[in-house]
């Protein structure tokens, strides 16, 4: 991952963190489709709901840690909430969706995952495989997080 020092108005497809972009290589054509399945079904399901999904073109920004993402899929229930820099910016998701990548599958289970773990609304945090039939669901009750995974459409941990 290449990394320079910019400003966060200098930010546009990339992800943004306390002063430096990382650029975050193109995804492979699994990723798009899956990517596409995902947000679709979501899309459906919520119809008539007073949440939307939204595509990777929705940027999100963590306020408390300052980092700003583009999410494979985004779900916001209710009013959207924009960050004070930018009103195309996002600051109240209720899940966010990352199809898993070789290139930042580590990023998107640790650094990111706790960054995300900071937003007040987030309610669930799901991860989405795209070399095995498997997704990781984070889930928050109260101050808590439990983890459920789903394995080719049969459920372990509790689920």
């Amino acid at each position: 991952m290449r990394r320079h020092r910019s400003s966060y108005e200098d930010y546009l497809l990339n992800e943004y963190l306390n002063g430096e972009i990382f650029g975050m290589a193109g995804g492979t054509p699994e990723h798009a489709a899956n990517t596409l399945a995902i947000a679709a079904e979501l899309h459906a399901q919520l119809k008539g709901k007073p949440c939307r999904a939204y595509s990777p073109d929705l940027r999100v920004r963590v306020l408390e840690t300052g980092l700003a993402t583009y999410p494979d899929v985004s779900v916001v229930c209710g009013p959207m909430e924009f960050d004070p820099d930018g009103r195309n910016t996002a600051t109240n998701p209720t899940l966010l969706v990352e199809v898993l990548s070789p290139g930042t599958e580590d990023y998107d289970r640790g650094e990111k995952r706790e960054h995300y773990f900071t937003i007040p609304s987030l309610r669930e945090y799901l991860l989405v495989s795209q070399t095995e039939r498997k997704m990781e669901l984070y889930r928050r009750t109260g101050d808590a997080w439990s983890h459920e995974v789903a394995l080719n459409g049969g459920c372990e941990s509790g689920c």
